[in-house]
């Protein structure tokens, strides 16, 4: 299969081309594509050096998948012009997530969705994604009415230049910074830009994408704080649910749901931290206990590296269930 990874050289195109190794995705033909400024660099993929193109030249190639990372700016203009080609895009960016004409994909969930007419496929946001992997088996079997969900998000959501920022600091070294306020030992409450519910872009991907996933009758509400951590993002989450909640049962759904892992025992302060997640495709949920204050309320902490299944792995999931069902 010929695949085109757009924005090859980025943070989040890296780890796809990791990815696609490790997974041992079919590829006939790798075709790099980034910005102007990194055409002509050389890039190696399992074991071969391949030269990054621009998006132009991508396009003329006319690779059968396009796996997008490149920004919303990015994807808005060309995957179009792949789509017009034959090609079949998936978008990591949140420029499609929200158009009523296009899906947006966990595999776990919904990949059964997906048709060989959808041409452009979302990929939700890192933190949506590892959330309703743990609340989809859930609402499947108590019914979720009312989430809250408070996040913890690693500094490589937004990008190298946060991580050189956060090092920086560390070092004491002045240089350009991707936040308005110090990262080092420090929380921001800010995600995102904000907007003018006084919310930020990032807490409204969770309520919509929530949505349009799982359920558009969850009540959903979030704050995203942004933390000087680099291996994943960590959320704490209470839930309303609809019927009795059984701990143990949930434990168990859990369990059985791919792509899951329940850490939680408490006696060998075993539960999931973004340190022991980082470099790894599953989303882990711990601390498991029934909320004492509410009737049929649910406390979970969840845990992913937002860069593999927030980015990354989940992209890679949606290819290889277009190749497996012959969509593409």
């Amino acid at each position: 299969m010929r695949v085109a990874v757009v924005g090859a050289t980025g943070m989040v195109g890296e780890v796809m081309l990791q990815v696609l190794a490790e997974r041992q995705f079919p590829i006939s033909e790798l075709i790099p594509v980034a910005s102007a400024r990194s055409v002509g660099k050389k890039l190696d993929y399992n074991g071969n050096t391949y030269t990054v193109v621009g998006l132009e030249d991508a396009v003329s190639m006319k690779p059968d998948v396009a796996l997008f990372s490149a920004g919303g700016e990015t994807s808005l203009t060309w995957a179009p012009k792949f789509a017009e080609v034959g090609c079949t895009v998936i978008d990591n960016s949140s420029a499609w997530r929200m158009h009523p004409d296009h899906k947006l994909i966990v595999p776990e969930i919904n990949a059964n969705e997906l048709t060989a007419e959808d041409k452009i496929i979302a990929n939700p946001n890192c933190s949506t994604i590892q959330m309703v992997m743990a609340l989809a088996p859930i609402h499947k079997a108590f019914g979720i009415e009312r989430v809250v969900v408070s996040t913890y998000q690693s500094i490589t959501g937004t990008g190298v230049k946060a991580v050189q920022q956060l090092e920086n600091e560390y070092k004491g070294i002045k240089g350009d910074k991707a936040y308005p306020h110090a990262i080092h030992r420090n929380a921001l409450p800010h995600c995102d830009v904000f907007l003018d519910n006084d919310y930020t872009k990032e807490e409204m991907k969770l309520v919509n994408e929530t949505h349009k996933i799982l359920d558009p009758n969850i009540r959903v509400t979030a704050t995203a704080v942004r933390i000087p951590v680099v291996g994943g993002h960590s959320e704490a989450i209470n839930l309303t649910l609809t019927k009795p909640v059984n701990v143990d049962e949930v434990r168990r759904l859990l369990s059985a749901s791919p792509g899951v892992v329940v850490q939680d025992n408490l006696e060998a302060n075993d539960y999931p931290m973004p340190l022991a997640a980082h470099g790894k495709d599953e989303v882990f949920v711990g601390r498991i206990r029934k909320d004492n204050s509410q009737e049929n309320g649910l406390n979970l902490w969840i845990v992913a590296d937002n860069l593999r299944k927030g980015a990354a792995t989940n992209t890679v999931q949606i290819a290889e269930y277009l190749a497996a069902e012959n969509l593409i």
